[in-house]
């Protein structure tokens, strides 16, 4: 077995072993004194076997490191998989907001509600308490209130490396219309409560990974 094989090789058993994304520097604190690899090299190296032997899966940047991921062929498959475990969700209400924070952040509460139309106090609380946001200061508003913005936690839950990968609106309210009834908590949803407002440059940006849009689809906690 070649060096090259050999790191490919621990690439891949660390990314299988980890809950997180691998990055090099948590690469490098595993290796032996003198051992060095390079992610990017072997990732590129796994990427390119999975292709040629058709596997179910490849690995993905996420959230400033790399994670196994599945194919979106697969995905109707994983999501009633999912389903069946007994495993909780996120709710519609839950996505909704997050949905909200991840496009507008740093964002008050207050603007939250005024867009959902309905108090949004105890799902930033849920959200808060599973680390997918993360207080980010204070608002200049009176009453100064906080400002949220979404976490290191949030990318890699929806498998995304930065939010800069996040779909474009039109595609995530498609996804939250399409898929609600996945969700242990369901609401009747008619349009015009998916109304996070199409502003900045996120609906000019290209067609989403199509796998990106498959992990927001079936990911769980």
């Amino acid at each position: 077995m070649d060096m090259t094989e050999l790191n490919a090789r621990i690439v891949e058993a660390l990314l299988i072993a980890s809950e997180t994304p691998v990055t090099q520097s948590r690469l490098n604190e595993c290796l032996d004194d003198g051992h060095q690899i390079d992610l990017d090299k072997a990732v590129d190296y796994l990427n390119t076997l999975y292709e040629e032997h058709g596997h179910s899966f490849l690995i993905k940047g996420v959230a400033g490191g790399y994670q196994l991921v599945t194919k979106k062929d697969y995905e109707g498959y994983i999501r009633r998989f999912l389903n069946r475990s007994g495993r909780i969700r996120l709710s519609y209400a839950a996505l909704e907001t997050l949905a909200i924070i991840a496009y507008k952040q740093p964002v008050s509460r207050p603007d939250i509600d005024a867009i959902r139309g309905v108090n949004s106090e105890g799902v930033i609380s849920t959200l808060l308490e599973r680390d997918l946001i993360a207080v980010q200061g204070r608002s200049d508003a009176p009453g100064r209130p906080l400002l949220y913005g979404v976490t290191q936690e949030f990318l890699r839950y929806f498998g995304l490396n930065s939010t800069s990968d996040l779909p474009r609106l039109k595609e995530l309210k498609e996804i939250l219309q399409a898929h609600s009834e996945d969700y242990a908590y369901r609401e009747d949803v008619p349009d015009e409560m998916i109304n996070i407002p199409e502003e900045k440059d996120h609906d000019d940006r290209e067609e989403s990974d199509p796998d990106t849009s498959q992990r927001m689809n079936h990911e769980t906690e």
